[in-house]
Formats: structure tokens, C-alpha cells, sequence
């Protein structure tokens, strides 16, 4: 089995390693200079520095060289998921996809499968790979466990059974929208929970950010056709529990350095890495609006990012709002 991973950012680099041990696997950027140094390096300095690439692992900074191959998998940014999805058309369009970008798109707060329907057509063989996953532990081979959503639960169980091994647990689902829903909105709260945790507010106001966040996520995605119990699994809560608490979190990372005063542009140019939460977070807030979806956290966090409340201010109130019923 040849796959191409398309996307040699941190989680691309480490799902080629991961796959590698497997498959035939050849790592593509669009970026020379990165191919060249993934090839003299024998490692990914910039964003896995430490970790070796494996001697089978072949790079191309080609498309059209790369796209020969049984699976495309997109492991771009989402911002680089349309004009991927457009060149594989061309390159070749009836390979099977699996995309492992996650978020909403910006200006159009599309979902990832929006997009490929509109550039590969709505008939195309594809799905989502998410979950719970810090790429440094995958690259690593420490135990994880995704899933992989798609409309056909054929297409899913069949990719299931190709790429499990025994460091990687896969895990099939039909429910597209709700995977996606979780695997974006989940880095919202993130910034929440970060905001929360830099404050000092403890433990408990954290366990408490995370539950109603899972409510936020549930609404929102069974408003947009998702299932209520997606979100109790690997895509929902399994996602939401790690971001918002682990420490290699990019999105919590953010909310950590919110809540010390820092600027958005200062926090990112201090990340180095893209945390799509950033740019998810104005697309949930106007889509749950239309949509009449209470979704508070996630209008609080848009609220601190676009500079017109404070992140102290922002706890307060929504410690301050009338009591509800669970």
C-alpha cells in the first residue's frame, strides 16, 4: 500500500512515521528547502526536532509525483485543504482521500468535507481522520487511538483495517459532521481552558469549562446534522479532554499566554506552529448566531481574540450568567 501524506507540518510528519511502519509512505511540501532538509536532517528540526525519520520514509516536493499513490492523506493547515483537494483533482482525482485537518474554514465556515465535496464532487471515496493526538507522542510510538468518519461506513472500516497497527488504534464511524464538528469547536475551548488555567482559577473551573464545552459542541453539531453520541466518543470528548488539558496543546498554549497579557500577534509569532482555533473561533461564534445555538465559551473567546474583552473579564462573566438547568 502506497500512501502519500500531503502536509510535512508536525502531525503530516508524524502520521507518515506512524503509517511508515506499515505502508510505503512518501512525505510531500510544497516547499523545497523543507523537502531538502526532511532528506539531510533525517528529522523534522522545526516542528519534531529530536525525533528520527524512518530510512524507508521516501519526500517529494512534487504533486504530481507524489498523488501516485493507493490514499491520499491531507495533513495541511485547513486554509491549505481547498487548493490540495483542487491539485489532487487534476493530479489524480479517484484516489481515495483522508483529510486530518480540522476547523472551519475562514470567510465561509465551511466544515473540511464541504470543501472537498466542492473541489473533488460529492460522489468522491472520502473521510476524516481525527481524535485525540498530540503528533510529538504519535511520532514517538506512544499509544493513541483515532477515528476515522466517513458518509460510507464501508470506505471507513476499510481504511480502519488497512492503517490500524499497534501503536495507532482506529476506530470506524458514519457520522462525518459530528467528528468534525468536535475535532473543530474542541479547539475553541481549548484557548477557554488555557485562559482559565493561566488565571489560577484551579481544577474545578476547569473540569466545569470542559463540561459545558461538551455542551457547546453537542448543540452546535446536532444543529448542523452531527449525532449526540459522536460527541461522547474519540472525535467529542476524547479530543476536547486533551486539548484542554494537555501541555502540548497549541490552542491551550494560546489561552495561557492570553491570560498573561500577551497579544494575539505576539502569541503567535511566539508558537511558530498555526492554532486553528484561532481563526475556528470567529466562524463558530457567527455560525452558532445564525443558527441560534447558545454556544457562551466559544462567544466569550471570540470576545478576548478580537481585543474587545479582557480574559479576566471574560470569566467573570460567564461565572456571573443565570443559573440554568443541566
Amino acid at each position: 500500500m502506497r500512501i502519500a501524506v500531503l502536509g510535512a507540518g508536525a502531525w503530516g510528519t508524524a502520521l507518515a512515521i506512524a503509517f511508515s511502519r506499515n505502508h510505503d509512505v512518501v512525505l510531500w511540501s510544497r516547499e523545497s528547502s523543507e523537502i531538502a532538509s526532511l532528506r539531510q536532517d533525517g528529522e523534522n528540526r522545526r516542528y519534531l526536532p529530536g525525533i528520527a525519520l524512518p530510512s524507508g520514509l521516501q519526500f517529494s516536493d512534487d504533486l504530481d509525483v507524489a498523488a501516485q499513490a493507493d490514499l491520499h492523506l491531507v495533513v495541511t493547515p485547513l486554509a491549505g485543504l481547498r487548493s490540495t483537494a483542487r491539485a489532487l483533482r487534476t493530479a489524480a482525482p479517484a484516489t481515495p482521500l483522508l483529510w486530518a485537518c480540522k476547523g472551519l474554514e475562514a470567510g465561509t465556515a465551511k466544515l473540511p468535507h464541504q470543501i472537498v465535496e466542492e473541489e473533488l464532487g460529492a460522489d468522491a471515496p472520502c473521510g476524516v481522520l481525527t481524535g485525540p493526538s498530540f503528533a510529538a507522542e504519535v511520532a514517538q510510538g506512544l499509544p493513541a487511538a483515532v477515528t476515522i468518519a466517513a458518509r460510507d461506513i464501508a470506505f471507513a472500516r476499510h481504511w480502519v483495517q488497512v492503517l490500524h497497527n499497534n501503536r495507532l488504534r482506529l476506530y470506524a464511524n458514519d457520522d462525518l459532521i459530528g467528528a468534525e464538528v468536535g475535532g473543530a469547536v474542541k479547539n475553541v475551548m481549548a484557548i477557554a481552558a488555557g485562559v482559565a488555567d493561566g488565571m489560577g482559577f484551579g481544577l474545578n473551573a476547569r473540569a466545569a469549562l470542559i463540561t459545558r464545552g461538551l455542551a457547546e459542541i453537542t448543540r452546535l453539531g446536532m444543529a448542523l446534522g452531527g449525532r449526540r453520541d459522536t460527541f461522547m466518543g474519540l472525535a467529542g470528548l476524547g479530543d476536547l479532554v486533551l486539548t484542554c488539558t494537555g501541555d502540548l496543546s497549541r490552542n491551550r498554549r494560546v489561552g495561557l499566554m492570553l491570560a498573561e497579557g500577551k497579544t494575539l500577534p505576539d502569541i503567535l509569532h511566539a508558537l511558530g506552529h498555526v492554532a486553528e482555533g484561532v481563526s475556528t473561533t470567529r466562524e463558530v461564534s457567527a455560525l452558532s448566531a445564525h443558527l441560534g445555538v447558545d454556544m457562551p465559551i466559544t462567544r466569550a473567546v471570540d470576545r478576548v481574540l478580537a481585543g474587545s474583552l479582557s480574559a479576566r473579564d471574560a470569566v467573570e462573566q460567564l461565572l456571573a450568567r443565570d443559573p440554568k438547568q443541566e
